[in-house]
């Protein structure tokens, strides 16, 4: 699948125009953070603070169909974990993670969504904040909008904000990455010991090309408002699956593996860094962009990555789908690891593999980096015996 194919559902893969609209932006106290920072909002100059936003995406759109299908509110849960996940572990990448505050923001139309429907959301925001409590991680919930916009939105979105403060002499700033590095991926799939059930590994990017590239044109012909009049029926809904069909390789159906909510990395990072935070250098959160996002970060740096894991069965049935060459696989989505550490020493890199093995997720070495020998950075990938180059 090309960029122009992305486009026609809507969707760009590198999000270049919107890298451009904002690369005249202030980066904030600490350039070529995973997040920006900004001097602390309560004035204290040894603090800096980050507020980010971010949401569980089209992924919304697939629990609305299975609520429809199913007559499930309980669909509707996991889309807060999504939509705080994708806040919180960008901000543990920057290593600001400690005593967040969370606001949401559900945008619905209120002919399609009803109060039920809000109230599993807003449950669904309760246990996880509760869960990561017990985990150590402390958030604060300090409320936030629904807003009925039906001429704006087919369906729903779930957003969050979450602003947190950190030490300054506490951040991992990407910008350090450099050559001779060793990355190590933590695996996307799976079941943690804090999880109650199997991860597929989806998280909340890549969402509408994951679903046109494996459900069925029945989505075309019965859900109209599940996707947008511009994408045309040649592109929408194009692959063989029913939402209830079981996914090839795996105990869940297509729609459990889609809507795995999105794996927290917070246990893993906050002892990570109270361990071996000397050794880090960086941390990625391979979230948009994949496993290509790296490239954004550092200067100079070739990031080789020869070592990943086998593609996970959900990657694996959207690949098998005809749809996209694996090389634009690897820029759209995690495909098996989402969080990857920058580590100078060998120690530290076993280090971090024990700590996430220590609850029950894989982890592995899969590259290392070096140094291009320009001010350019690049990505390169080995697996399945090809080289795919970002």
């Amino acid at each position: 699948m090309s960029a122009e194919s992305y486009l026609s559902r809507g969707v760009s893969p590198t999000k270049d125009d919107v890298k451009a609209a904002v690369k005249n932006q202030d980066k904030g106290v600490f350039p070529g953070a995973f997040a920006k920072l900004i001097p602390d909002i309560a004035g204290d100059p040894e603090y800096c603070t980050a507020i980010h936003a971010d949401g569980a995406g089209t992924k919304s759109s697939v629990a609305y169909l299975m609520f429809k299908e199913t007559g499930n509110y309980d669909w509707f849960k996991g889309l807060a974990q999504d939509s705080l996940v994708m806040n919180t572990d960008d901000l543990a990448c920057v290593g600001a993670y400690k005593n967040m505050s969370l606001s949401n923001t559900i945008g619905r139309n209120a002919h399609r969504v009803d109060g039920k429907a809000i109230a599993k959301i807003i449950e669904g925001y309760d246990e996880m904040v509760s869960k990561l409590a017990d985990l150590g991680i402390n958030i604060t919930m300090c409320g936030g909008e629904t807003a009925d916009v039906g001429d704006l939105v087919r369906t729903l979105i779930v957003d969050s904000t979450i602003v947190a403060r950190a030490k300054r002499e506490d951040i991992v700033n990407a910008a350090y990455i450099q050559p001779g590095d060793i990355i190590v991926g933590i695996a996307s799939f799976g079941q943690a010991s804090y999880e109650s059930s199997y991860n597929s590994g989806m998280s909340s990017n890549g969402l509408t090309a994951a679903r046109h590239m494996l459900l069925s044109k029945y989505y075309y012909e019965n859900y109209k408002e599940s996707f947008s009049e511009t994408v045309g029926e040649d592109k929408a809904y194009c692959g063989k699956f029913r939402l209830t069909d079981k996914l090839p390789g795996s105990e869940q159906t297509v729609g459990e593996a889609i809507l795995s909510p999105t794996r927290t990395f917070l246990p893993v990072v906050a002892r990570t860094l109270d361990n071996y935070k000397d050794s880090i250098n960086g941390i990625i959160h391979c979230t948009g962009g994949g496993q290509a996002k790296c490239k954004d970060f550092g200067k100079g740096i070739r990031y080789v990555k020869d070592n990943l894991f086998e593609l996970p069965p959900l990657f694996k049935a959207i690949y098998e789908s005809g749809e996209i060459p694996m090389k634009e696989m690897f820029q759209v989505f995690n495909c098996g690891h989402r969080i990857e550490f920058y580590c100078s020493s060998e120690d530290a890199a076993a280090g971090i593999i024990a700590i996430a093995n220590s609850f029950n997720i894989d982890a592995r070495i899969v590259g290392h980096t070096e140094a291009t020998g320009t001010d350019f950075n690049e990505v390169i990938i080995r697996y399945g015996g090809e080289e795919y180059t970002y």
